[in-house]
């Protein structure tokens, strides 16, 4: 979540088409069997502990990044859609997202109500 208290990964996830959506779930679901073994072509990292999730469709590259929280936990930042490689600016969005996690995790955890 962030500071307005909004989730920025499922407010993107919602306004994908249906496929999309089946194909990205897939990925966050191996990311949860799989963890730090996810590997390319599902996952990269992309620098400084920032990760992305990668499926694409139809010729479009939905990337999903991502952190890792201790041993066990991945933590979604947000999703793209991307062209070419992956803006720096969203891989600094990430890590700051990052950061405020680490400040304080229970603020920055999504519950479903």
């Amino acid at each position: 979540m962030d500071h307005a208290g909004s989730c920025p990964f499922l407010e993107w996830f919602d306004q994908l088409p249906g496929k999309a959506q089946d194909k990205c779930f897939l990925r966050v679901e191996r990311l949860r069997d799989m963890g730090h073994e996810l590997r390319r072509p599902e996952a990269d990292h992309l620098r400084q502990g920032i990760y992305e999730l990668r499926a694409s469709l139809q010729g479009i590259h939905y990337r999903i990044l991502y952190f890792f929280h201790g041993a066990v936990a991945a933590v979604v930042s947000h999703g793209i859609v991307k062209e070419a490689a992956v803006p720096p600016t969203e891989i600094e969005r990430a890590m700051r997202r990052k950061k405020q996690f680490e400040a304080n995790p229970s603020k920055h955890t999504y519950e479903e109500t």
